[in-house]
């Protein structure tokens, strides 16, 4: 780990005009992604700025009848607020798939959406890789990329998003609220994460000195047929080889509205409204959901180790949706 100065401040200008002051400042909040980095050398800031005193870790209703997370909330002050499990379950299951309760004690809502790809060549240094280094290559292509992804992949690059919560969030449609040196501005969530294409080393939208201050989830919410399930390797404190969002909501046997994301598949969580939409007026049955399954599921590919994840998925999206539904599968 390289030499670092720290400080931490107490409003958002301060935090922005500290920016200016290093070569390769970083801000810093729970830590547990960054640090990680630092440790390996992959992340070299000059400069840490911890936000930890600025006034976003609050949870409270937002004027358009749906829910604000603050971005300084822990992922386990939010996966156990009484209004997130009461009005967003899905959410809630979510969050409490990923990672270990240490973790999600210090994990922010803000740090859980910029969180890193944890592919095993951007860990090594001594490998290349575009996204830790541009233009030194992909060493995921053509090597072990057994964890990587299948669906909106280039040239360049076929790591995964490895987040539980932001999927959840991609499904329920979130706004994600920033400050910065041009002000504040809302982005809708779909739009937060990037692909990879030529530029895999930058993982999302934000502008220099951006701030992540809130999440906005919009009010009518999926709270009686919903599922996140993950499949992953051990039961606890893994990532997710595919991840599932479903959430429907229904009027006896047939679906009124549908939402349904991946985790574990692409450079950032995977939502099809045309999916969604294939769902739509459906009898909740396996042919309508394995259906689904297919539209989300268009253009996925394989790299040799990771091939086995698109039946994977396509099995993973029936079964999240069956039980969501509150059906049981058919063999």
């Amino acid at each position: 780990m390289n030499k670092f100065t720290y400080v931490s401040v107490d409003d958002t200008a301060s935090a922005i005009a500290a920016l200016d002051e290093h070569d390769s400042p970083k801000y810093i909040a729970g830590g547990t992604n960054l640090l990680d980095l630092m440790k390996v050398n992959v992340e070299r800031p000059d400069h840490l700025i911890d936000l930890n005193q600025l006034a976003f870790n609050i949870i409270e209703d937002n004027k358009d009848g749906g829910l604000r997370l603050g971005a300084l909330a822990t992922n386990a002050d939010t996966a156990w607020n009484v209004e997130v499990e009461k009005r967003y379950p899905l959410l809630s299951q979510a969050i409490l798939a990923g990672a270990s309760p240490q973790l999600r004690n210090m994990a922010t809502n803000g740090g859980n959406l910029m969180q890193r790809t944890r592919c095993y060549y951007f860990y090594d240094v001594a490998t290349p890789c575009n996204k830790r280094e541009p233009g030194s290559g992909c060493s995921a292509i053509g090597g072990y990329n057994r964890i990587l992804a299948i669906l909106g992949t280039s040239e360049h690059c076929i790591a995964t998003h490895p987040s539980d919560m932001c999927v959840a969030l991609a499904a329920l449609g979130a706004t994600v609220n920033i400050t910065g040196k041009n002000g504040d501005r809302s982005i809708a969530f779909a739009d937060f994460h990037r692909l990879p294409g030529d530029r895999p080393d930058v993982d999302n939208t934000l502008e220099a000195g951006d701030i992540v201050t809130s999440i906005d989830l919009p009010a009518g919410s999926f709270t009686k047929h919903y599922k996140y399930l993950k499949i992953r390797d051990r039961a606890s404190y893994a990532f997710a080889l595919v991840s599932v969002a479903a959430a429907l909501n229904m009027e006896g046997k047939q679906i009124i509205e549908a939402r349904l994301a991946l985790g574990g598949v692409a450079h950032k969580p995977w939502r099809s409204t045309e999916a969604e939409a294939s769902l739509t007026g459906q009898v909740a049955n396996k042919e309508a959901f394995e259906k689904a399954a297919d539209i989300i599921l268009q253009g996925a590919k394989g790299y040799g180790d990771n091939t086995f994840k698109i039946e994977l998925a396509k099995r993973a999206i029936v079964r999240a949706l069956m039980e969501a539904a509150e059906m049981e599968e058919q063999a």
